[in-house]
């Protein structure tokens, strides 16, 4: 039986890098992970700086991933990691997932998946062969009231699914950022580092894969408008699409990165044939479900009355509020307790399991080939295959 923390090495995230330490606060909130290795960037002199003031010791921090990964794999089963924790830009998600796996290590990604949909299709090939356990880190998921919008739809709640609208808009390159030596603009701008999808590559993902966990339905077809608004940028910084469901249901998914004002409010909302739900992240502890023949019903996050998966996603009491790097920390829980089970041949439990992986990563760039097609094409509606 494993009766320890499970060990962690990173790939990207050094010093001033956002994302990596938006991971390391998550996977150390529950005392169940920690950071014991590193190749913390591409710059051997940064790499070197970030895993000292990580205080990793000095023989764990590396300049290199593939040379990471080499020597962790040659460790001994009592220092040798248990997963790493890929958090680079999107054209050096995929050669690190698959050398990792290779090595017998199971993986945390960042979204989207790859680089390319062909790339995805390999790593799920890889995931499936060799039985590791992957985590794409579509946050939202991770939040209590997104879990209970889920869980009413799967019960039955509102009746058949009819309507989804989901958007995701930030206001953060509504100006030539990328212009102004700005590193995060820099490559989610740069065709050579983010893909061929800009705004749809980067939010747009997020708005898909929300549409689809909290429905549990699959979209079969798409029509899409993709726009370049900021004038010499490479790559979309607004979109919008119409959906088609595997029920029956249409949808409209809306994405944009120039909304002037706009911060971070990711908003789902649901209508089947007996009332609908919305969720938002500006409000994420709430849950609105509405009735045509009864008062609207709140739901709040922490409060004895909700879902089993909605319960095991909350931290705190009702009224204490929980955001999103308390979600983040639900993806890191759940997949090392899932990953734990597994290292002791133990059966995860779902609320466990309940985490994006593979199948998402390889959705979510099929999203992003065929939002791009649909938007440059003059038939528009395309069907959406995998």
């Amino acid at each position: 039986m494993i009766n320890r923390k499970l060990r962690v090495a990173m790939i990207g995230g050094g010093k001033d890098a956002f994302i990596g330490a938006v991971h390391r606060l998550a996977f150390n909130m529950d005392g169940q992970v920690e950071l014991v290795a590193g190749a913390l960037s591409v710059n051997p002199e940064l790499a070197i700086e970030s895993g000292r003031a990580l205080f990793l010791q000095p023989d764990r921090i590396y300049t290199d991933y593939k040379q990471m990964l080499e020597q962790e794999a040659a460790r001994n089963a009592e220092e040798r990691i248990d997963f790493v924790s890929i958090v680079t830009p999107n054209f050096l998600h995929f050669e690190p997932a698959m050398l990792a796996l290779e090595k017998g290590f199971h993986v945390v990604v960042e979204k989207p998946i790859t680089f390319t949909l062909e790339q995805a299709k390999l790593l799920r090939d890889k995931v499936r062969e060799t039985g590791k356990l992957l985590l794409l880190c579509h946050t939202y998921t991770g939040y209590p009231m997104v879990k209970q919008a889920r869980r009413l739809i799967h019960s039955g709640a509102l009746g058949k699914v009819r309507k989804v609208y989901v958007e995701y808009p930030q206001g953060w390159l509504s100006t030539y950022l990328e212009g102004a030596n700005n590193p995060q603009a820099a490559w989610r701008t740069d065709p050579k580092r983010s893909g061929k999808a800009g705004a749809m590559g980067d939010i747009g993902t997020h708005a898909f894969n929300m549409a689809e966990y909290v429905t549990g339905l699959e979209v079969t077809k798409i029509c899409a408008d993709v726009n370049t608004v900021v004038e010499g940028r490479l790559l979309d910084d607004d979109g919008a699409a119409l959906l088609k469901f595997n029920n029956g249901a249409s949808g409209v998914l809306m994405a944009t990165q120039i909304a002037a004002g706009a911060e971070n409010n990711i908003k789902v909302r649901v209508f089947g044939e007996k009332g609908g739900l919305e969720w938002q992240q500006e409000e994420a502890n709430t849950l609105l479900v509405k009735w045509p023949d009864r008062p609207a019903e709140i739901y709040r996050a922490g409060s004895g009355y909700v879902d089993s998966f909605a319960k095991h996603n909350a931290r705190t009491p009702a009224g204490h509020p929980e955001g999103y790097l308390e979600a983040f920390a639900n993806l890191y829980r759940n997949f090392a307790a899932t990953l734990r089970a597994k290292l002791n041949g133990q059966e995860a439990t779902p609320e466990m399991r309940d985490f994006p992986s593979v199948e998402e990563g390889v959705r979510g760039m099929a999203f992003i080939d065929h939002v791009i097609a649909s938007g440059h094409s003059e038939q528009k509606w395309i069907d959406f295959t995998v």
